[in-house]
């Protein structure tokens, strides 16, 4: 039988997870970097509307969190590199699964009434 409340080690293991996915940037970046998209400029191009502070705010967050890695190659100029560990790859296929699963809903599932319809956006 479950228990009727959630454990002080699963409220723990839930604010951890909302801290690291719960952002609105981090699953976009670990995302990007799940598609190769690897160096600091690369990243700041390919995620429409994030700054720079906020895009170092949330590599540093999944660095912590040991979900990505960081290279430096060593030369005139520094090349900076994330790469996504072992647990940062199943997050990201878990990430996958819930973009799917959101794409599939949003095509079955009634629009909110804030919520402008695909022609009225083709339109602006």
């Amino acid at each position: 039988m479950k228990s009727k409340q959630l454990s002080l080690i699963e409220r723990n293991t839930y604010r951890r997870l909302e801290d690291v996915v719960g952002c609105k940037w981090s699953a976009g970046v670990l995302a990007a970097i799940g598609r190769n998209v690897t160096r600091p400029g690369q990243l700041e191009r390919f995620i429409p509307g994030i700054s720079t502070k906020v895009l170092n705010e949330r590599l540093r967050k999944l660095l912590d969190y040991g979900l990505i890695t960081r290279t430096e190659k060593p030369g005139r100029v520094r090349q900076v590199n994330y790469g996504l560990t072992p647990m940062g790859r199943k997050l990201d296929v878990i990430l996958e699964q819930l973009r799917d699963l959101d794409e599939k809903h949003a095509q079955t599932a009634p629009r909110p009434r804030h919520e402008p319809s695909p022609a009225r956006l083709k339109r602006s």
